[in-house]
């Protein structure tokens, strides 16, 4: 069967597959990593594809439609996120005008969070929503809609039959994620790689994921509460470090890989195996990840001494009660050690951190930025809180009346960049916006970091190079009057 996998067009260099998903000042596009991990799945099954992102090939509502009905797929599957939902909603209607006989299948956040806001009202255009997890729904779905397996019989989709909205069971979440085929070997296939931007990666570089699930309990994530669940799942160090040897070799312009996902350290004997392996086996190639505070300074040191440049960690907060009502699972005094431990393994980190959530008041937010500028960072990033549909953030705000948007176009600006949509008794919106916007330029713009981005950037070329196509993206950002949006 012809199936395409759909970024839709909505923003040029939009990152749907973000956490947060937005046009970013930093100039950052995501792969479509859950599109792709599917696609993979639905390669092995010996099905026609395509992949076609949309906002990272610029490409209009037209040039869109026309390259769709030139393929004539039966299937669609098409990507969703929040602030990009009305205009997904929009294409997808397009799209069944064009090719009527087409099926429509919406995947992602939104979607998986807000079927009854879509189906049966949307039904006319929209066939099925795979909820959740679906790398293993949509082959079945594709068998469905060839007449070899009946509708009611595929977990984790939602449909309409007779104008009735139909939801069968969840899809268990999948254990063997060794099982699945290596994202990068989609990304050879279908993509191309220098369409995708980090700011904290050295460019060109490949996305990949060594886990799902989440043990921790963050109030506001909506991976771990929408799409992939609390039940931890890791990827064996052989797998991953397989995938990082195909990539040294299939991708010799690629200057870094990411592991993009929170939970990369949080088996810690796993990571070390991981390391062990890359050192035997000689893979040069340098990486880079995500983790939380609770990673140990041997696994760090031995992390370094296996090509990890960058460490990207969420601290969040310089408050332990906004910490705490967060959910985070961590405290001030680890991530001071953290930050020590990883200057003394040499580790590079970019910080992140966010303001807006339960307890936040303005005295917090200025203990978040002085705390900020104590620990040894290479980067940092300060963002108000984004609430999404799904998760505990949102109806929070929501049973709250916090929220202050009317459309889910509110949650970005004109321009596409995260617009802050609550606002509480202690702090407004546009004062949790103005203060990261403040707290960016208080950080970057002391004398002690730019000497230290110049000495990097004056003894290696591919941190010039990062640095100087971040930097030009974010500088109408860096030196705007704090009251701007």
């Amino acid at each position: 069967m012809k199936i395409l996998m759909l970024n839709a067009p909505f923003l040029d260099r939009y990152s749907k597959s973000s956490r947060s998903p937005a046009v970013t000042k930093s100039g950052t596009i995501y792969f479509p990593l859950w599109l792709s991990y599917a696609a993979g799945v639905l390669d092995k099954a010996g099905h026609e594809l395509k992949i076609l992102d949309a906002p990272a090939k610029c490409l209009t509502k037209e040039e869109t439609l026309k390259w769709i009905t030139d393929f004539n797929p039966m299937l669609v599957v098409i990507d969703t996120s929040t602030p990009s939902i009305s205009s997904d909603l929009g294409f997808a209607k397009l799209l069944k005008a064009a090719l009527p006989k087409a099926k429509t299948c919406l995947v992602g956040t939104h979607a998986s969070a807000c079927v009854c806001e879509i189906l049966p009202e949307k039904a006319e255009y929209i066939d099925f929503i795979a909820r959740h997890e679906y790398d293993y729904t949509l082959p079945e779905v594709a068998e469905a809609i060839e007449g070899k397996r009946a509708l009611a019989d595929v977990l984790g989709i939602s449909y309409c039959e007779n104008n009735a909205l139909k939801e069968n069971a969840d899809r268990p979440y999948i254990e063997d994620l060794d099982a699945l085929p290596f994202v990068s070997e989609v990304y050879k296939k279908y993509l191309d790689i220098r369409d995708y931007f980090y700011a904290h990666v050295s460019y060109p570089t490949v996305s990949i994921f060594s886990s799902r699930g989440c043990p921790s309990k963050c109030f506001y994530c909506m991976y771990s509460q929408v799409m992939f669940g609390k039940a931890y799942r890791k990827r064996s160090a052989k797998n991953l470090y397989d995938e990082c040897a195909y990539i040294t070799k299939n991708f010799p312009e690629v200057k870094e890989i990411l592991i993009d996902d929170d939970n990369f350290a949080v088996d810690q004997k796993n990571v070390q195996e991981f390391c062990d392996l890359m050192i035997k086996g000689k893979v040069r190639l340098k990486w880079v990840v995500q983790c939380r505070v609770t990673l140990e300074y041997d696994t760090m040191v031995l992390m370094r001494k296996a090509g990890c440049r960058l460490v990207v960690v969420g601290y969040e907060s310089g408050s332990q009660k906004v910490l705490d009502g967060m959910h985070k699972g961590i405290t001030l005094e680890q991530s001071l050690k953290f930050n020590e431990a990883a200057k003394k393994a040499g580790m590079r980190v970019h910080g992140c951190f966010m303001v807006g959530n339960p307890g936040e008041t303005k005295e917090t937010m200025n203990e978040t930025l002085e705390f900020s500028k104590k620990l040894h960072m290479d980067t940092v990033q300060y963002f108000p809180l984004i609430v999404y549909p799904g998760t505990e953030a949102y109806e929070w705000a929501k049973r709250k009346k916090y929220i202050t948007a009317r459309s889910y176009d509110e949650w970005l600006t004109h321009e596409g960049m995260h617009n802050c949509v609550i606002s509480t008794p202690e702090v407004s919106n546009n004062e949790l916006v103005n203060f990261c916007n403040y707290a960016r330029k208080e950080f970057y713009l002391r004398p002690s970091y730019f000497f230290m981005k110049i000495c990097e950037c004056l003894t290696n070329k591919d941190d010039l190079i990062r640095t100087w196509k971040s930097f030009k993206i974010f500088k109408q950002y860096l030196f705007k009057k704090t009251g701007d949006r």
